[in-house]
């Protein structure tokens, strides 16, 4: 008999397999030692679009929406069926007994492995392995305490509620808004909020009116004082006057003694954050490349939202802090102290993973095979690690108070006492090629000299800077998956377990959907929102774009997980708003239109056929904006198709203009030659009775 163990990528069940002695290469799996091990490739099996339920749903009608399955199918994805029917043979083999789910251990992972386990209808019992690191004592550890598969039920149900529930605001709501502007309108349940972010703080920075302010600075020999906005220049320029030549007087001189925390370790959206900010490596990018150290063993489970050990792993952190001291070279004036691990230790703050940490992997001599991203991620999680078992930083602060001319000024300075953390991130920095103005670790005081409660310094010499209040940043992906990370956390409680848009494991999906959309681009570090972006945002409801709401739903699918809500309660709400989105959007005013259209920058292309309202070019088709109207004009029209002419925006325009155009080359799927004739535009009616657009041909020898 035998054991299936089904991984989620062929890197991964190789290396498992290697584990198991499963060495013999069969097609699509391995075998050996009483183990077959297979793979997924990712999601073999996926929610199936709108039209496998009803045909009608091929063309978009706000008369069909809201559209909600009674019962949801699946398909096997595209390309991907050949592994599919693998698996579902090993499935179904005699001898094989008993099924291992080995997919990536958190609520994807569990979905790609239900969701074939149910499509291959298998009613095998399966277990579970859940590891938080590809090494090989940690597979064995792994396969040595598997636990039964029912225990990760409630996993699957969040997983599966998180998907359907995208599926349902995704489809209607795309399919709303799309039919009431005629232009495609992708709308996401997380990533519009995230959208209507970026598009908040672009406005707040259009809308941003500098206003100017001044500092007053009076040089007293060895130290200066400060008197910082002043918003009057008249006030000003008279202060400077009373204070030259004038007696500065000490008022007053405190002394505190304070210290900065080491860093925690890095859970996802921490290391996504900094290596953006340090590399300039997108959010898709680091965990790409983390789950590539992962797979090669070097770094632990990369999608985790913890930044903890658990207690039990203190020998395995004090080995790994010896191992990096002495890979990277960090000597001993650098790292002179005891690591202490007990701060990174906490079982409490560990949910299904730990934070992410190197391996002992780093220490077999292979590190210099990697990928310079790769040895960028690997460094940086690996001196996260020495900086957060190291001590605080220490410094002594001193803030002066002194009066001249009857107004107080200021001064700041700092002595470090023990550079603790920021030794080893120093030292980090360092490192570093070209590090820019966000990565060099600036420090604006001073170390003022020894002055005592009641000096007077005369003579003083004042003088004056010109300044401007500065508006927002935009976005960054550092700060944007900060922002993400913390939305909604004023309206939860501060014991709420789960906050914020997304998941670790998801956000980086987020901002490409994105990108990809047209939604957002980037330029340089920045993320900013397209002009498409913005008209999206612009007639999206509250409801679709508020980060509280979106939070809310992320909270209550982690309650889902742990088993502390219901997902057909949560699908409900999901369909409850879909209904009121559809029933509150029946139609929109012809001026809120041709305002989009406007607003879009589009161009008005010529009179529609069947109404004569204007049309526009869209993505996909050359759409009339009068949303009750049905002509189109598909860009990939399989009658233009098989002529192998394929409609242009010129083309269009003469077609609404004169009803016709003449075409040269065009191709015969019958002779295989090449003709020319006119092609006409004309009209047809559809199995519902709705007109459509069609063409005709006509030769130039068949014209009256």
């Amino acid at each position: 008999m035998h054991n299936l163990v089904i991984a989620e990528k062929p890197s991964v069940a190789q290396s498992i397999a290697k584990v198991l002695g499963a060495s013999r290469r069969k097609d699509g799996y391995l075998e050996g030692n009483g183990y077959l091990i297979s793979w997924c490739i990712g999601h073999l099996v996926e929610l199936s679009p709108a039209d496998v339920y009803n045909e009608k749903y091929e063309k978009w009608s706000l008369q069909d929406l809201p559209i909600f399955p009674s019962s949801w199918k699946y398909q096997i994805s595209s390309g991907k069926t050949k592994q599919f029917r693998i698996l579902k043979e090993l499935m179904h083999r005699q001898d094989v007994e008993n099924i291992i789910c080995a997919t990536d251990a958190g609520r994807e992972g569990e979905l790609i492995f239900r969701q074939v386990y149910y499509e291959t209808e298998c009613e095998k019992p399966f277990l579970r392995l859940w590891i938080s690191s590809m090494e090989d004592t940690a597979i064995r550890e792994g396969f040595s305490s598997l636990r039964p598969g029912s225990e990760y039920d409630n996993l699957y149900r969040s997983a599966l509620a998180r998907s359907q529930a995208d599926w349902l605001v995704g489809i209607n709501s795309t399919r709303l808004f799309t039919s009431l502007y005629g232009t495609l309108l992708r709308v996401g349940r997380v990533q519009t909020p995230v959208l209507s972010m970026i598009c908040d703080r672009s406005e707040q920075i259009e809308h941003f009116v500098k206003q100017p302010y001044w500092n007053v600075h009076l040089d007293c020999g060895a130290f200066s004082v400060h008197r910082e906005k002043l918003l009057s220049i008249h006030e000003t320029d008279a202060l400077v006057k009373r204070c030259q030549g004038n007696t500065v007087t000490i008022t007053s001189v405190q002394k505190e003694q304070k210290s900065i925390s080491p860093p925690r370790l890095y859970d996802l959206t921490t290391l996504q954050r900094e290596a953006n900010r340090y590399y300039g490596y997108t959010a898709q990018q680091t965990l790409d490349i983390t789950q590539s150290l992962y797979e090669k063993k070097y770094v632990t489970y990369p999608r985790t939202d913890s930044q903890y050990l658990t207690n039990d792993m203190a020998g395995t952190a004090e080995k790994m802090v010896r191992l990096i001291q002495n890979l990277f070279a960090y000597d001993t004036s650098i790292y002179p102290w005891e690591p202490d691990i007990k701060r990174i230790l906490n079982n409490s703050k560990v949910t299904d993973h730990h934070a992410i940490i190197p391996t002992t992997e780093i220490s077999n001599g292979h590190i210099s095979d990697l990928s310079k991203s790769e040895k960028d991620i690997l460094l940086l999680i690996s001196q996260r690690l020495l900086c957060a078992t190291a001590p605080k930083h220490r410094f002594e602060e001193t803030l002066l108070t002194a009066l001249c001319a009857g107004e107080n000024f200021t001064a700041k300075g700092k002595i470090i006492l023990e550079p603790g953390w920021k030794a080893i991130e120093s030292a980090f920095r360092r490192t570093l090629k070209s590090a820019g103005s966000e990565t060099s670790a600036k420090d604006s005081s001073l170390i003022l000299p020894p002055i005592t409660e009641g000096s007077n310094f005369s003579d003083v010499i004042s003088s004056v800077t010109d300044h401007f209040t500065s508006p927002p940043k935009p976005y960054s992906e550092d700060t944007l998956l900060s922002a993400m990370e913390t939305a909604g956390n004023e309206d939860f409680n501060e014991d709420t377990e789960k906050k914020g848009l997304g998941t670790p494991a998801t956000r980086a999906n987020i901002l490409e959907k994105l990108v990809k959309s047209g939604y957002v681009q980037r330029k340089g570090k920045n993320l900013l929102p397209t002009p498409d972006g913005k008209n999206l945002i612009s007639v999206m409801p509250d409801s679709l774009k508020s980060p509280k709401m979106t939070a809310e739903w992320e909270n209550t699918l982690m309650q889902i997980e742990h088993g502390m809500a219901s997902d057909q309660i949560f699908l409900q709400g999901i369909q409850n708003l879909v209904s009121d989105l559809v029933r509150t959007h029946e139609q929109i005013s012809p001026d809120n239109q041709k305002q989009f259209a406007i607003s879009s920058g589009k161009e008005e292309l010529g009179s529609c056929p069947f109404c004569q309202s204007a049309v526009y070019e869209g993505k996909t088709n050359y759409y009339c904006s009068n949303r009750n109207c049905s002509f189109r004009l598909w860009k990939n029209s399989t009658f233009l198709e098989k002529l192998k002419k394929p409609m242009t925006k010129k083309m269009a325009v003469s077609l609404l203009h004169e009803g016709r155009i003449h075409a040269r080359g065009l191709y015969s799927t019958r002779t295989g030659k090449n003709f020319d004739a006119d092609i006409l535009l004309t009209e047809t009616t559809d199995k519902e009775g709705k007109r459509i657009s069609s063409f005709k041909l006509e030769f130039p020898s068949a014209k009256m």
